[in-house]
């Protein structure tokens, strides 16, 4: 009766809302909706990320993060504000309980920079004094970004992190997004004078895909890298074949699970879409 009704998407989305509303105060759903218990290092990072997707008729954004339950030094992070898209993935030195600390330290330092207005380069500033002060020693490389979701003006600094990836028409510009390599955070002052800010200007229809090397250098038995060239081929497949995001980060996933014997590394991962012609806000 529901479905011949058309109520059936009413009622998915007065659940969902229910479950996302009560598992902030609630351990129920938590615990029904996990088949083992996550280490410490994976619930404090867990407590810190945003939802996986986000969007709005401007723009979306999706993320993965791998495997749930084990995650050390890996995080994203994405969020809107006022016209512009923020985004951002990390990778802190090692895959324990300080790595889990740092990408936290990590995120909560970008928050709190860009909600106070702070620029990129403050946002990389506040990271490596907090990292330099609270954890010496601990590095962290990532990218950090802005997108104007009217002008498709794309800024970013990158500190020590793989290029981001630039998907045009289901094929990646060769060299885009890529620049001269900057010291990772961590290290305070002296070491790095001041980080640059690049720019690039996307058009309508673009993917950014930002990702963090436990992806590209994961291993099959026979020792060869899942690479690259693999990932993007898998990525722009799954977009040509018209699968949302979120799905093609999850087949990506478990592509990496079959290549590297069923197991993964900390792999994070962020595909954004600016699409300013559309109505098209799913993921």
């Amino acid at each position: 009766m529901i479905e011949e009704r058309g109520e059936g998407p009413q009622l998915a989305a007065v659940t969902a809302l229910t479950i996302v509303s009560k598992s902030g105060f609630s351990d129920l759903f938590s615990r029904t909706s996990r088949w083992r218990p996550m280490t410490t290092a994976a619930e404090m990072v867990w407590a810190f990320l945003p939802p996986r997707t986000l969007g709005t008729e401007k723009v979306t954004s999706s993320a993965a993060l791998e495997p749930a339950y084990e995650i050390g030094g890996d995080a994203f992070d994405h969020g809107l504000d006022d016209g512009r898209l923020h985004l951002t993935v990390v990778d802190a030195m090692g895959h324990d309980l300080a790595a889990g600390l740092a990408s936290a330290v990590a995120l909560a330092g970008c928050r709190s920079t860009r909600r106070g207005g702070g620029t990129l380069t403050d946002i990389t500033d506040q990271i490596d004094e907090d990292l330099h002060r609270w954890r010496p020693g601990g590095l962290l490389t990532g990218v950090f970004a802005h997108l104007d979701l009217d002008t498709g003006q794309l800024a970013w600094i990158n500190v020590g992190h793989p290029p981001p990836l630039l998907i045009r028409a289901h094929h990646v510009v060769p060299g885009a997004l890529e620049a001269q390599g900057e010291l990772p955070l961590g290290l305070g002052p002296g070491y790095q004078a001041s980080r640059t800010v690049r720019q690039a200007q996307l058009e309508p229809g673009d993917r950014i895909l930002i990702y963090t090397d436990g992806v590209t250098e994961a291993r099959s038995a026979a020792g060869r890298r899942f690479g690259e060239d693999q990932l993007v081929d898998f990525v722009t497949r799954a977009l040509a074949a018209g699968e949302p995001a979120l799905e093609a980060l999850r087949r990506l996933i478990h592509a990496i699970l079959d290549h590297h014997y069923g197991q993964l590394q900390d792999d994070a991962i962020v595909l954004a879409e600016w699409h300013p012609d559309t109505d098209d806000t799913s993921p």
